[in-house]
């Protein structure tokens, strides 16, 4: 992880990931970069209700979407 982020405070006003344990939360790049390598769109492009499911896909992605 990155020793410096010059937005980390900022980011963690606004990130809404919910797993505790996660050493990226505030280092959006780093968030990125990682789900995006599994597959995944990151916390911040779900609702708070469907972040918690920690189902990341781009299918449930697309689900919430076309609730709206």
């Amino acid at each position: 992880m990155p020793k410096e982020c010059k937005n980390h405070e900022k980011n963690m006003k606004m990130c809404n990931c919910s797993y505790e344990p996660c050493s990226r939360k505030g280092y959006c790049c780093e968030c990125l970069s990682y789900h995006k390598s599994m597959g995944e769109l990151p916390a911040c492009f779900f609702s708070d209700e469907v972040e918690r499911t920690y189902d990341r896909s781009l299918r449930r992605f697309m689900a919430q979407q076309a609730s709206r």
